[in-house]
């Protein structure tokens, strides 16, 4: 087996890095990853304790190094949540059609180069802060 090309494809391109806050979650994107997307709804909020921030990669992209921890939790008839069932870190959020994969944003590895291009479900945001940074507002999705 030829190791080489292999080696040269992952210098060529940036993997991205992350996991739980205990380890028994770890993965690798192989892949680009989507500018970050903040997101206000209600489930959003009531799973993480505020709004989130999550890049997304295509499925294909996705490699789990470790996933002993990682558990999936359907939250509606449309997506599903995948969390770490040692630390309780959130991580995924995958929808049904499973077109792309949401990866949380804090679970990245490291500097990320990426940039937050708009808040979502602006209608559902909290009354205890405010959106002021620029960006643009959908009152959904």
């Amino acid at each position: 087996m030829d190791t080489t090309a292999g080696t040269a494809r992952d210098a060529a391109q940036k993997i991205a890095r992350g996991r739980c806050l205990c380890g028994a979650v770890q993965f690798e994107v192989h892949g680009p990853l989507r500018p970050i997307i903040y997101c206000h709804c209600t489930m959003c909020r009531r799973s993480s304790g505020h709004y989130v921030a999550a890049t997304a990669c295509a499925p294909r992209d996705l490699e789990l190094k470790c996933s002993e921890g990682l558990r999936w939790y359907q939250s509606s008839a449309a997506a599903r949540r995948g969390f770490c069932m040692h630390c309780g870190s959130q991580l995924f959020w995958e929808p049904r059609q499973g077109a792309h994969v949401s990866i949380m944003a804090g679970a990245l590895d490291g500097r990320t180069g990426l940039t937050a291009s708009e808040h979502i479900f602006v209608a559902d945001a909290a009354d205890y802060y405010r959106i002021l940074d620029g960006l643009p507002h959908k009152p959904a999705d």
